[in-house]
């Protein structure tokens, strides 16, 4: 195993990782709400790409003599929220596709619950600290599986996408059109480029065979129950239907099954913790972008 090429995912893991909690913060928003602009604690968020670049603390806040947080800022999320959503396909980010069904409680406390995270620095936008590690674990894990091979570089490209959507996914259920669309193109076209490349392990052709199946699949199960099934979920499973096909239909079954394995697991557990009802709606993006980052794995091992 190429030791140099584990290091640049490791590296590439962390810095894009450190990326996303500003940019996770600014699209967990509710539906028709405007994707935020200032941070915690009230500062205009500037820098690269019209700010949605930088690191996860607000620069004034980070400045000596900076007071704590208080909760009463564009940052907090106190609101209750006891009905159930539909695509709206609206909101100043063009395309805010939601997941339905109930879901009730402080959802702001429940977002930060389910990072691990408690009362944070000024400024700071949560998750800060985990989502570079899972980044960098994913990275490294894919280029061990991948080796050499030219379709590493799109594998590395995309995951800081998906680890953004499955955070957000997690906060607010949602999965936003200006991150699934660009993720679906960027995988047709970053496969492609590498199946121009010597020794690619995979067909570009049997890739978007599979983000057509698998696409056509989710909007199957949007269009039978549209109660149960965003439609946000339709348009990631383009993405990971062209990632997991890359390697073969077997490998898209496999990714596309654990996905509903790892939902269904995660739902039964909060059941029987009596956490969450048989009707309790769940992000299912994150389930999605597990279970294909499994087949990928499996697949560039086999490949």
């Amino acid at each position: 195993m190429d030791a140099a090429l584990l290091a640049l995912a490791a590296v590439w893991g962390a810095v894009t990782g450190l990326l996303i909690p500003r940019a996770a913060y600014r699209f967990a928003v509710e539906p028709e709400e405007p994707w935020r602009t200032a941070c915690p604690a009230g500062h205009p968020l500037t820098g690269p790409a019209h700010g949605w670049l930088g690191p996860a603390r607000c620069t004034p806040c980070a400045a000596p003599g900076t007071h704590a947080d208080t909760g009463s800022d564009t940052g907090s999320d106190t609101h209750t929220d006891t009905g159930t959503h539909a695509d709206t396909g609206s909101g100043i980010g063009p395309g805010s596709d939601t997941h339905t069904g109930p879901r009730s409680g402080a959802r702001g406390d429940a977002g930060r619950a389910r990072f691990g995270a408690g009362p944070r620095p000024p400024g700071v936008y949560a998750p800060g600290v985990l989502t570079p590690v899972v980044t960098v674990l994913v990275c490294v894990a894919l280029a061990a599986a991948t080796g050499a091979r030219p379709e590493l570089i799109g594998w590395l490209a995309l995951t800081p996408v998906a680890v953004l959507l499955a955070v957000v996914d997690l906060r607010v259920h949602r999965l936003p059109d200006p991150l699934t669309l660009p993720l679906a193109a960027a995988a047709v076209v970053l496969l492609g480029g590498a199946a121009l490349l010597p020794g690619p392990g995979g067909s570009w052709t049997s890739g978007l065979l599979g983000g057509l199946a698998l696409g056509g699949f989710y909007l199957l199960l949007f269009l039978i129950n549209p109660n149960g099934m965003g439609f946000g979920d339709v348009k990631l499973a383009l993405a990971l239907g062209v990632a997991l096909g890359w390697y073969g239909w077997a490998v898209l079954f496999l990714g596309g099954f654990a996905g509903f394995l790892f939902g269904a697991a995660y739902g039964l557990g909060l059941v029987l913790l009596r956490r969450a009802g048989r009707r309790t709606g769940i992000p299912f993006g994150p389930f999605m972008i597990a279970g294909a980052l499994t087949g990928v794995l499996l697949g560039a091992l086999a490949a």
